[in-house]
């Protein structure tokens, strides 16, 4: 299997067979390809646009866990990981003049071996699940426009139960439509959406937090510590949702996977190296910027008690027209990043980088398609005499032109859609599937692979000063990992103990 996964993820990726000219043209770079046109400024608009998301909605409640001085510490904390060892990737993108396209390109060149495989479980576990988190988070998002509305008509002390399980077979349903276009490029419109939406909800969040707070708002209890211990939680629940929170954190900051591909957009020159750790330095402080007033902002505005997603746990009642809005633009974002497209579609947004608006073209979070597109791969090349696998039918839809029909890949995307819809409904717990997603991306694709081909690229001596202080990072962020998915981990368990599949109501 390890080995199927490294030969496939060559066939996924026919650019890294591309053969390098080794000078570069009017029209063309030196591998041949059509002359790059990127610049700091794109890069930057693109690494902010890729890690603004779904993960800022969790904030508010990850700064209530950790208090007023843990909070922030670790947003700037994981900021600053993130930057130094995009720092590293930056300078892995080049290998002996050979330019990597993709994340996997990187560690094939600088590592190979076990570690390719190694990347390729931990980039696609991910795709997993994000896929399931994607279908928990919409749907609760759906939900929050019906109780936005009863809370408006009823009043604020209304039940307003509303089960999330349509909602997310009404997801799920989408899904299995949009998932059987074969074609990465006939996303584009769909990725381009998400982006938008994506910038809507997160500003419309920071925008109700300030709003609250300049109206007063009611008291709200906060503290140096967050919440307290013997009044807002027990010592235990303390410690673990501590935990969770860091893992929260960690998925708020995960771009590290299409790094090298915004760095493939760059001209040169500049070397590209040297302008992607400009934009990192760029679009990573902007990025905290906005996260630490969103995050320390909403704590304030909603204290101790504030919800795991603070535009679906309704501290925010009114106007209820504008959050009902917001929750639309989550539900519109999360569809379509759920199908966004991997590097093929990524290649050809940022072509058209000057006719988008900074960069919103490039909301590409690589999810379900990238899974589809090696699954399938895989099937044709071990079972290639099969027509149910190899063979495409052109069928005319009208008013759609032709689509090319295949037997499994209508029954595998469906299947994976379905398999995926019912986990979330039976684990539909919001914060921990966040922290557990953050948590287990954060260490492999953002700490430890960067480190590692720093080491090797660099030929750092084996326990020298440098040497010793980069395996120390890699180990406490290992450390700081495994805690955040224990803590998740135990609060999934928690939740399920008490839960009921297709009952009870989905937690935020």
């Amino acid at each position: 299997m390890a080995k199927e996964l490294e030969k496939n993820s060559l066939h996924i990726e026919p650019s890294t067979v591309a053969l390098e000219n080794g000078e570069a043209s009017k029209d063309f770079d030196d591998d041949g390809r059509s002359r790059r046109t990127g610049t700091v400024l794109t890069a930057s608009a693109h690494i902010i646009t890729a890690v603004i998301g779904s993960g800022v909605l969790s904030l508010a409640w990850a700064i209530a866990q950790l208090g007023w001085v843990a909070g922030p510490a670790v947003l700037v904390a994981f900021s600053f990981i993130t930057y130094l060892t995009s720092t590293f990737l930056a300078d892995s993108y080049r290998h002996q003049g050979r330019r990597n396209y993709t994340y996997m390109d990187v560690v094939r060149s600088h590592l190979g071996g076990y570690k390719v495989q190694l990347c390729g479980v931990a980039q696609y576990g991910n795709l997993i699940g994000v896929t399931i988190g994607y279908t928990i988070t919409a749907s609760i998002s759906m939900v929050a426009v019906k109780r936005s509305n009863c809370f408006h008509k009823e009043g604020h002390e209304a039940a307003c139960s509303i089960s999330t399980y349509p909602f997310m077979a009404i997801f799920g349903g989408i899904q299995l439509v949009l998932s059987q276009i074969p074609n990465f490029h006939e996303l584009s419109w769909l990725s381009i959406v998400a982006a938008v939406m994506s910038f809507a909800y997160s500003s419309i969040g920071f925008a109700l937090s300030v709003a609250k707070l300049a109206g007063g708002g009611g008291h709200v209890e906060t503290g140096l510590t967050g919440t307290r211990v013997g009044v807002d939680t027990s010592a235990s629940e303390k410690v673990w949702k501590s935990f969770q929170a860091i893992g929260d954190i960690a998925f708020a900051y995960a771009f590290s996977t299409i790094l090298i591909e915004i760095q493939d957009t760059l001209k040169s020159p500049p070397p590209e190296n040297v302008a992607m750790k400009k934009a990192s330095l760029v679009g990573v402080s902007t990025t905290t910027l906005f996260y630490v007033l969103c995050g320390c902002l909403g704590y304030a505005a909603f204290g101790n008690d504030a919800p795991g997603n603070f535009l679906t746990g309704f501290g925010f009642y009114e106007p209820f027209w504008l959050i009902d809005f917001a929750n639309v633009c989550i539900a519109i974002h999360l569809i379509g990043a759920y199908q966004a497209a991997q590097k093929k579609l990524l290649h050809r947004l940022l072509k058209i980088t000057t006719i988008s608006i900074f960069g919103l073209s490039l909301k590409i979070m690589v999810f379900a398609q990238p899974l589809f597109g090696f699954v399938e791969d895989r099937c044709r090349q071990k079972w290639p005499e099969n027509k149910g696998i190899a063979e495409e039918h052109a069928v005319r839809v009208p008013l759609c032109g032709v689509y090319n029909f295949n037997v499994f890949r209508l029954v595998w995307r469906s299947v994976y859609v379905i398999i995926t819809s019912l986990i979330a409904m039976i684990f539909p717990f919001f914060n921990n599937f966040l922290g557990l997603i953050g948590a287990s991306a954060f260490y492999p694709l953002t700490v430890y692979f960067p480190i590692e081909m720093h080491i090797a690229q660099a030929k750092v001596p084996k326990y020298s000063c440098r040497w010793v202080w980069l395996k120390i990072l890699s180990w406490a962020c290992l450390i700081v990992s495994l805690v955040a998915a224990a803590g998740s981990v135990r609060g999934l368990a928690a939740d399920v103990k008490t839960y009921k599949p297709f009952q009870s109501e989905a937690h935020e």
